[in-house]
């Protein structure tokens, strides 16, 4: 059941308290305080053992209230803010004076979205101000997607839990750098490339680095704690094997091209046909072969289109520069 207007209430004054509340949102859960109180901000870093030089994306209840948090509004993002917000995507903006250094990591540069919960949006409209919010787990893990989720990483870390359910989208937003006269896509996410386009009109570029840190850019990310290896979809099931008969207890996640072909493995994931599905349950997929006991998960890449170019990117970061 989703949180009711007492719980809702009761996050809003822990906010105001310089607590920290779980938010639940469309894309990840996340660890939620007063976007403008520092001492709240450094609360989230302690709690996630996340570097203070690490961004966080400021949630707003409106298109309208963009205006208040950015130093101006360039005309692309007041486009793409009253085309896909509330929505699964982030604008990276000049900072105004209402946000402090503590949110933005110490750039001048602010990350800012309205997400598209309803539990989400009361609690917005209860608080009153911005939630600087980034997904409510330890640093560089596998993000929550429920609030089950939430409880088992951070525990008393957290003051209040607003329980609003499994999220839809299952991704952390898109974030689009709108600062320069082209803007460009940092992280892959709820929203694809291709959709951003239809509403741009131009071709947007996904550039490997960038000069604007941005949540997600960490070269290890969304990591389970067992170790990630991606293959070609046509190896997945020959390298399964060979790991798993070198002593390896083998997660897979088996391609819908290779659907019901038997695998020697301590676990298998059948990866569903629909890219918004596996977005969905990417990180449960993840945690259940963790909790299955799987020190080794073998997966492919899916094709790099829509939503298949942010599961590539989790994917990636998840894998990261690790030995195997």
């Amino acid at each position: 059941m989703f949180a009711g207007s007492a719980e809702i209430e009761k996050a809003a004054e822990v906010l105001r308290a310089g607590g920290l509340v779980a938010v639940p949102t469309e894309t990840v859960y996340g660890l939620g305080a007063n976007a403008e109180d520092p001492a709240a901000l450094a609360r989230i870093f302690q709690a996630k053992g996340r570097p203070p030089s690490h961004p966080l994306i400021v949630h707003i209840g409106g298109a309208e209230q963009l205006g208040d948090w950015v130093e101006e509004v360039p005309e692309t993002a007041r486009r793409l803010a009253e085309h896909f917000w509330p929505g699964p995507l982030t604008l990276v903006l000049r900072r105004g004076r209402r946000v402090p250094l503590e949110a933005t990591g110490g750039l001048e540069t602010v990350a800012l979205r309205v997400p598209a919960h309803p539990v989400a949006l009361a609690l917005l409209a209860a608080f009153g101000g911005g939630i600087a919010a980034p997904s409510a787990n330890r640093f560089g893990s596998v993000s929550p997607t429920t609030a089950d989720h939430v409880r088992a990483e951070l525990g008393d870390a957290v003051d209040f839990v607003l329980d609003g359910g499994p999220c839809q989208v299952g991704l952390e937003s898109t974030i689009v750098d709108v600062t320069g006269d082209t803007p460009n896509i940092l992280r892959p996410g709820g929203v694809t490339r291709e959709d951003l386009e239809a509403v741009l009109g131009l071709r947007l570029a996904v550039p490997a680095t960038s000069h604007i840190r941005v949540p997600g850019q960490h070269p290890s990310h969304y990591a389970p704690n067992a170790k990630v290896v991606l293959v070609e979809p046509a190896d997945v099931v020959a390298e399964a094997e060979s790991a798993q008969d070198r002593g390896h207890r083998v997660g897979v996640f088996l391609p819908p091209s290779l659907a019901g072909t038997p695998v020697k493995a301590h676990a298998v994931v059948a990866v569903p046909e629909s890219p918004a599905v596996y977005a969905r349950e990417l990180y449960g997929f993840l945690r259940e072969l963790d909790q299955r006991g799987c020190d080794l998960i073998i997966a492919s890449l899916p094709e790099e289109k829509e939503m298949g170019l942010a599961i590539a990117n989790r994917l990636r970061r998840a894998a990261g520069p690790r030995d195997v």
